[in-house]
């Protein structure tokens, strides 16, 4: 899992406050894949994330009107690319659990993969109009 994640950074994308840029974590996968992988699973053992992984870099963004006023201006942040493989190794483990454990109805559609809002509401229609 780890190994294809860092296999298919986006190499384009900026580096976080940590200073790693994607690039590096690809081009370096075959190396960091296991010790990664082994700091991801001593995290959810440990039910604690890297502090470095979890502190953004926020910039203001300016967007229109006054220059003088806060509201005109909206926050990027960029967090850590090992953070958010990290953030991928946990949702994979949670979407897992959920699916292996039947813990969400197959009636449920919103936020799940495979899954529409829209053929949700067909099969309420379908339903219905029987």
């Amino acid at each position: 899992m780890v190994s294809d994640l860092l296999h298919h950074l986006d190499t384009h994308k900026s580096m976080g406050p940590d200073g790693i840029h994607p690039r590096a974590l690809r081009e370096l996968a075959l190396v960091l894949t296991k010790p990664l992988a082994i700091i991801c699973q001593q995290s959810w053992i440990a039910r604690e994330v890297p502090v470095d992984w979890r502190l953004p870099n926020v910039t203001p963004i300016y967007k229109k009107g006054q220059k003088e006023d806060p509201s005109n201006y909206r926050s990027v942040s960029l967090t850590s690319v090992l953070g958010k493989v990290m953030e991928q190794v946990i949702l994979s483990a949670i979407t897992r659990h959920i699916q292996d454990n039947q813990a969400i109805r197959p009636s449920q559609h919103g936020f799940m993969k495979g899954r529409s809002c829209l053929a949700n509401l067909i099969s309420f229609y379908d339903k219905v109009t029987q």
